[in-house]
């Protein structure tokens, strides 16, 4: 895995230290000696012919700057210091951090990448190229497959996605989150006018129940591949949950009081836990079609943006 050091002006203390320590052509040396193995300093001094002691003021040089790793191992006399390079390059930014902006991440998941489900017939996976295992088997929904699904069916039940949090936003709350999916009922073949009360949860919490009113197959879906029947869904409706402090809305119409602030985002520690599917009590529990972006009429998967609010000012 590519390891990067990012430096910028602002913070000029370590972009010093990375200065120094890359101002010298014996420290250069180092790190191309070292470039895909570890080293003990005495091993390093001989490769390149200099003193032992005057190696270590450039190892620690190196190191002070974040450039590589020191470790201690037991050597035939004792303790010795095992190097090895810790970072791949440097990246320095020239201009200076705006804290005023908002900063935001977005991750888009799969269809079939979920990791939690509850499936009912009819049921089903398709990738872009055909029908994943057997139509209206419930045991095939975990075959290491659905990672290419780009349409998933189910008449009832839920799946739920685990998007992942980038470390360095781990704990804090987000001004807002954005969530969009394309979706429509599920019944046998198609059924234009078969609703489902669609509800999505998040980490837990019920964020909102839509209400999708057919399962469409009248047309082709806009993207859906030429090998998928006529007479089978074809396209959903593409949803939008915005949630913010003021408020859980969907396409813009806000639908209850919960803030970004009720769906515990800071005590997670490695992800945001999404939830789609229909409650046991629904009104209408008419199942779900979810469509990813070689299917239907929407060219995306399932998205989630976070909305960061002045997140350089809290570092």
């Amino acid at each position: 895995m590519s390891k990067f050091l990012e430096l910028n002006t602002r913070d000029t203390a370590p972009l010093l230290a990375a200065a120094k320590a890359l101002s010298s052509p014996v420290r250069l040396e180092i790190l191309h000696f070292i470039d895909h193995k570890s080293a003990g300093i005495g091993e390093i001094a001989s490769a390149l012919g200099i003193p032992q002691s005057t190696c270590a003021v450039h190892i620690n040089c190196l190191e002070n700057a974040n450039l590589i790793t020191v470790e201690t191992a037991p050597g035939s006399h004792g303790i010795k210091k095992i190097c090895s390079r810790k970072k791949d390059s440097i990246s320095i930014k020239l201009t200076t951090p705006d804290n005023n902006l908002d900063f935001s991440t977005s991750i888009s998941m799969p269809v079939g990448a979920f990791t939690d489900s509850e499936i009912y017939p009819t049921c089903g996976m398709c990738s872009s190229e055909g029908i994943l295992k057997c139509e209206d088997c419930p045991s095939e929904f975990y075959d290491p497959e659905r990672f290419s699904a780009q349409l998933l069916w189910s008449s009832a039940g839920y799946v739920e996605y685990r998007f992942p949090l980038t470390e360095q936003y781990v704990g804090i709350v987000p001004k807002h989150l954005i969530f969009s999916f394309e979706a429509c009922s599920e019944a046998p073949n198609y059924n234009e006018s078969w609703k489902s009360d669609i509800t999505v949860w998040i980490n837990n919490i019920e964020a909102l129940t839509l209400r999708s009113l057919g399962d469409y197959g009248a047309r082709k879906g806009r993207l859906s591949p030429s090998w998928w029947n006529i007479g089978a869904t074809q396209y959903g409706l593409l949803y939008t949950i915005d949630i913010t402090d003021e408020g859980t809305f969907l396409n813009k119409e806000k639908k209850n009081e919960r803030t970004i602030a009720d769906y515990g985002i800071e005590s997670r520690k490695a992800d945001i836990i999404i939830r789609i599917g229909n409650k046991d009590d629904a009104q209408f529990r008419g199942g779900f079609n979810i469509f990813g972006k070689g299917f239907g009429d929407f060219e995306q998967d399932l998205i989630l943006t976070l909305i960061y609010k002045n997140l350089n000012g809290q570092n």
